[in-house]
Order: structure tokens, then sequence, then C-alpha cells
């Protein structure tokens, strides 16, 4: 990992930016776990509309939204949702664009949402990853991230299944005093 992967803060002007990526990573990523159907129509513009009702939590400080870039181009963003009551913090979302993977984006893109999660008291981190979505739970199983959980799943008009995968930051913090 050579490139150097910034990150900054997204604001509600960057909704278009993140659907388009959004759209751009499912298409990719999903494709022979949704139907083609789905991911071949107007995902930017599905993507659009939830970006922009989710700006305004996001603006209500319900959670937060960082893009990565790579000299000055975006390629990838990640949300994270303030803490719940067990002090878990949600990763909504976490996307590289397919032509990027491989610059250390994710892996940055987690870093953060342990600091951002931490700094605001958070014991854990969680997410949900389609059970068919073998290169994504590889990425996080590489990471420290361990499954906890399978759940039924609704999406493009189909049943399947997601997997509750989390990180415990006290774990993360413990493991860092070791090194």
């Amino acid at each position: 990992m050579n490139a150097k992967i910034t990150l900054r803060t997204a604001t509600s002007d960057d909704a278009a930016l993140i659907a388009s990526m959004h759209a751009r990573s499912w298409a990719s990523a999903y494709r022979g776990i949704l139907p083609d159907a789905y991911l071949d129509r107007d995902l930017q513009g599905e993507r659009l509309a939830h970006w922009n009702a989710r700006m305004k939590d996001v603006a209500a400080g319900a959670a937060s939204v960082f893009i990565a870039e790579h000299e000055g181009e975006a390629v990838g963003f990640v949300c994270l949702v303030e803490p719940d009551e067990t002090g878990s913090v949600l990763v909504d979302n976490l996307h590289a664009l397919p032509e990027h993977r491989g610059l250390g984006t994710g892996t940055v893109m987690l870093d953060e949402a342990a600091r951002w999660a931490r700094a605001r008291g958070a014991r854990h981190l969680w997410l949900s990853v389609l059970e068919q979505n073998a290169a994504a739970i590889g990425f996080y199983e590489s990471r420290g991230w361990r499954c906890a959980g399978r759940e039924a799943d609704h999406m493009a008009g189909i049943d399947l299944f997601s997997l509750r995968y989390t990180f415990s930051l006290d774990q993360a913090q413990q493991d860092s005093v070791r090194q």
C-alpha cells in the first residue's frame, strides 16, 4: 500500500458523489448476488434518493460520512452511525470503487471508523455484509472482525442472508499496546 489515501468529512453537497460511488460499488460487488436487472437499472438514481435522505441524518448529528480520496479523486466512502445504548457504532456503508481497490482505502476507512467510535466512547463496531459477498467477508476477517450472527434479509426483490460482523475496540486497543 504505497498510495496516500486521505479522508474528508462529507457534506450534503456530496450526496450525488456518494450515490455514484455507492452505485458503482454495488454494480461490481453484488454482480452474481443480486439480479442483473436490478444492478443494471437506475441504481444511481435510487442511491441518490437514499443519500439525499441519509445526509439529513448526518446534518442532524446522527451519523458522519467520510470520503476517501487518492490524488484528489474520490475513491470510496464510509458512513458511521452514532453509538447506540450498548456502545456500538454501526458502519452503515463502507465502499471503495472497484478500479481503486488494493490501495488500502478500506483499511484507512476502517481505521478512521475505530478512531471516530473511540472518540465517542464506543466499545464496538458492527456492520452487515451479504452472506455471498466472499470478498468483503475476507477483507473484514483479515482485519480482525468476527461473525456474530446471521439474519434473513431482503434486497432487490429477493430473500437472502446477511451476516453481522463485529469488531471490539477494547481488543484493538489492547493489541496496539502490546505491539
